[in-house]
């Protein structure tokens, strides 16, 4: 929840803090390049690591730790950055920090339930993101409309109501990690391996692993986890595409301002922060609906049918002219939203070893940021010289990527469906 504080504070409000400092529409996916580079160079790192490590505050807490810290720090630099360059190198600071507080969440995940309970367990922590971002995502519009705090400002200037939702989000985010990092029990090495059936890697090997050990399980990836990376690709494209022009797009779009001083134009960009608040709302409800009908269906059947919804939803805001209309997009992108937040990680948790899994689920992060990288690199490029600059066409555009990620989905393998199909063939021979 205290992560997703500050993710959720970061999606609805960096656009508008870059634009407000000057930066053009075709400028935001460079600016937000700091996301997925980080992303991509901190997660498989920090996976390994925590994989390796073992102290007396656990294997993965002192990760949770040292990334909060850094976060809450770059919380209250980032809305009072004078230039857009030190914006900019916040927003590096802040995902670096978050990313080294993120991977080992989902590694915790695993390690402390069984195949059976994964889905159960990644869809409550699913709902506790959801909570995080649905507070992160309303501050602005909360305390510009129920405490009177002002949302305008001189030109270059960011809003109170930004600065002090930020302020809030870096003591939520550092209080709530500390209480996880202080109250949270981690299994030991060896009742991992216990669990496994396997016996604990002797120290010396664990200490005397590096690069070259990484190198080589990277060549060891699960097919399964090569099939989910395809789905994921394109399903946090069209993610990415959502944060960085959902706030251009509803703002030009809908309210017809692409000035960042102007009050219609705050006005708009509150609205997009509760949209976000809206879609992290109905994730948190919808996962605990996801674990039941994937139990009577399959995980991968039910994602497949949340990112298709969350498709059509995303395309179909380019038909939407009045600001409430669009709260029901928010609905299907927000079932998606709860899928992918979910479904792979409990798919893929069944296909690799515990020992590994901190250092698979960082590498797993690949299939998430490679995706941003490129989004950052062509949406500008699309929207300056093939959309007109018209932001919405590149929400139509993560639209049919998400379709695509739904078809994609078809072919992932799971390998607790097979292992459960296995054991109902095995028990009805049996009973033969």
């Amino acid at each position: 929840m205290g992560i997703q504080f500050g993710f959720g504070l970061q999606n609805a409000n960096v656009s508008r803090i870059f634009e407000t400092l000057g930066a053009s529409i075709d400028q935001i996916p460079i600016l937000w390049l700091a996301a997925p580079i980080t992303g991509l160079l901190v997660q498989p790192i920090v996976g390994y690591m925590s994989d390796r490590t073992w102290t007396f505050l656990g294997r993965r807490r002192p990760y949770f730790l040292i990334g909060a810290i850094f976060s809450s720090i770059a919380l209250i630099i980032l809305p009072n950055s004078p230039y857009l360059w030190i914006a900019a190198g916040m927003l590096w600071m802040l995902d670096a920090s978050i990313n080294i507080s993120m991977e080992p969440f989902r590694a915790l995940v695993a390690d402390n339930l069984p195949s059976k309970q994964r889905t159960q367990g990644f869809a409550v922590q699913t709902f506790f993101i959801g909570v995080g971002s649905v507070i992160a995502s309303s501050m602005p519009y909360i305390l510009t409309n129920w405490f009177d705090i002002a949302n305008t400002a001189p030109a270059g200037v960011i809003p109170p109501s930004v600065k002090i939702s930020f302020y809030a989000g870096a003591a939520v985010f550092l209080g709530a990690v500390m209480w996880t990092v202080f109250r949270t029990r981690e299994y030991s090495p060896e009742e991992l391996a216990a669990f496994d059936g396997v016996p604990a890697a002797p120290k010396e090997e664990v200490k005397k692993a590096g690069l070259l050990t990484m190198f080589t399980d990277m060549k060891i990836m699960p097919t399964t986890m090569k099939q989910l990376a395809v789905v994921q690709f394109f399903s946090w494209f069209a993610l990415f595409a959502m944060w960085i022009y959902t706030t251009s797009a509803v703002t030009g779009h809908i309210y017809g301002s692409s000035d960042a001083s102007s009050a219609l134009y705050n006005e708009g960009a509150d609205w997009v922060g509760l949209c976000f608040a809206m879609y992290n709302g109905v994730s948190a409800i919808a996962a605990f609906t996801l674990p039941w009908l994937a139990a009577r269906t399959s995980r991968k059947f039910i994602h497949a049918i949340c990112l298709l919804i969350g498709g059509i939803s995303l395309a179909s805001m380019a038909l939407v002219q009045s600001p409430n209309m669009l709260m029901l997009n928010m609905v299907g992108i927000g079932f998606a939203w709860a899928s992918i937040l979910c479904m792979p990680y409990a798919i893929l948790a069944g296909s690799i070893p515990s020992n590994k899994m901190g250092f698979f689920m960082g590498v797993f992060n690949f299939s998430i940021v490679i995706p941003q990288i490129l989004a950052a690199g062509i949406l500008g490029f699309l929207t300056q010289h093939f959309f007109g600059g018209n932001a919405m066409y590149a929400l139509v555009l993560g639209g049919v990527s998400m379709a695509l990620a739904a078809f994609f989905t078809i072919f992932v393998v799971d390998q607790d469906d097979v292992a459960n199909t296995k054991n109902e063939t095995n028990s009805d021979a049996v009973v033969a």
